[in-house]
């Protein structure tokens, strides 16, 4: 029953991970200038919605790490 917990958190996750990492500018735009994100080179970065779309997907990392930890040890 647990595992069957973990494993649906661990594929929203990874869902969420692979969609916060889209939104993020590169180094020639993203997902993020659909929203008004591309905002030139000199202010990338540096805005608030950036900040916390790093921290967000920094959260998700680390959730999606535990959860793999989690199931490498509980389907040994």
């Amino acid at each position: 029953m647990l595992t069957v917990l973990v494993v649906i958190v661990h594929v929203v996750v990874s869902l969420t991970l692979i969609l916060l990492i889209l939104l993020h500018s590169g180094r020639g735009g993203g997902l993020s200038d659909m929203f008004g994100g591309g905002m030139g080179s000199a202010a990338a970065g540096s805005t608030v919605v950036e900040r916390n779309l790093d921290r967000i997907t920094v959260a998700a990392a680390v959730v999606f790490a535990f959860t793999t930890v989690i199931l490498a040890i509980r389907l040994q």
